[in-house]
């Protein structure tokens, strides 16, 4: 306490400031033992491969995806890999889509082709077509992707279900192309920060989430689940509340190598983009206890800490404790994403991401006051 007292005497420090900074350095020891803890762990991590070269079943569903089908669908036919099927779900397509995938099945003996009809009843959402896809499915080996994806390399399916062997649930990454402008920059920095979470929790066996332009899992794990029975009345959760049932107790192994990344083009307007954020928030709404809580840790010591430091400044408190504070932050965040960003290849958003990170935050807010006020009801615009 005397201690304390000689600091306070000597920096000019008033009551007021003090408690602002005990309230960031409480809230910034917590940001950094979450991110020693969390992400650190995949800072260090190794991937490990295995020789599986049993049967995959490769599904997409697609609604009115005709030009996406006609610009991806041939990656994911030319695959390397030997053994495996592709499925394409035509969800009630009202483009060329069906003569289209008619046209190509004549090709193509690996494509296989489900068409659901226009007096089917279905929910929004792709859990019906996504159902209809994994029965279809000849292997016990299913791996999933979006009709806007590109496998990186022809050795995608390779790289995602090498390690098959010995796990049941794979997780990979699905990353946007790179394209000029703040929105672009601001899709992929989500799509990082998403992958950063749940990359990170599930190597401490703490798996809440894949997404579905990238995942892998085992048929017989979908159907001892009974599917999507638990949450078909919501649009959305394919890859999120699906996994979570399913995760307990299952061997789950995640992929960061390039070669097994898909690419989609990102959206190009914000408004299109913040619906779509909103969308995917609402869903956090149905997750289990315990990730809302580690979900909420970061974020919520974040505001505090920025918020404590704002009031510093505006305290007009000296710039050498202002600074003595924010540092720490950056350097560790530095430190621990140079890697990451490497891995998950979106490195020239790293000098720029403390940045990136503020906006988002602010964001990210926005996007929660505005669900409680009036939750996105449509699955799309």
């Amino acid at each position: 306490m005397h201690n304390i007292q000689k600091i306070i005497e000597l920096f000019n420090i008033s009551n007021t400031e003090l408690n602002f900074i005990i309230l960031s350095l409480l809230s910034l020891t917590i940001i950094l033992i979450f991110y020693l803890y969390f992400f650190r762990s995949l800072f260090f991590y190794k991937e490990t491969n295995g020789k599986f070269n049993s049967g995959v079943s490769v599904i997409v569903c697609a609604r009115n995806e005709y030009s996406n089908l006609k610009k991806n669908l041939h990656s994911l036919l030319s695959q390397s890999y030997e053994n495996y099927e592709v499925i394409v779900v035509n969800d009630k397509s009202t483009d060329k889509s069906k003569e289209y995938l008619k046209e190509l099945s004549g090709k193509y003996n690996k494509l296989q082709i489900v068409n659901i009809d226009d007096h089917i009843d279905s929910r929004e959402g792709k859990k019906f077509a996504l159902t209809l896809g994994i029965k279809t499915a000849k292997y016990e080996h299913i791996l999933l992707t979006d009709a806007d994806c590109t496998p990186r390399s022809n050795n995608w399916i390779n790289e995602m279900c090498n390690s098959f062997d010995s796990n049941d649930i794979i997780l990979g990454f699905g990353a946007y192309k790179k394209n000029g402008g703040l929105l672009n920059k601001f899709i992929r920095f989500d799509t990082f920060n998403v992958a950063l979470y749940y990359f990170s929790f599930s190597i401490k066996n703490l798996t809440y989430m894949g997404v579905g332009r990238n995942l892998a899992y085992k048929k017989s794990i979908f159907f001892d689940n009974k599917g999507f029975a638990k949450h078909m009345h919501i649009a959305s959760g394919d890859d999120d509340l699906f996994i979570q049932e399913v995760a307990s107790n299952k061997n789950i192994n995640i992929k960061l190598n390039k070669l097994s990344h898909t690419t989609s083009e990102s959206i190009d307007k914000w408004k299109d983009w913040l619906f779509q954020k909103r969308r995917h928030i609402s869903t956090s709404s149905h997750y289990k206890l315990k990730f809302k809580i580690l979900l909420s840790i970061l974020p919520f010591f974040t505001y505090l800490y920025f918020f404590s430091i704002i009031f510093l400044i505006i305290l007009k408190a000296k710039f050498v404790i202002i600074l003595s504070l924010i540092l720490p932050k950056i350097i560790f965040s530095y430190v621990i994403n140079y890697k990451i960003m490497r891995k998950l290849d979106c490195y020239d958003l790293y000098f720029l991401h403390p940045i990136y990170e503020i906006l988002y935050l602010l964001l990210q807010c926005i996007f929660m006051i505005n669900n409680i006020v009036d939750k996105p009801k449509k699955w799309k615009r």
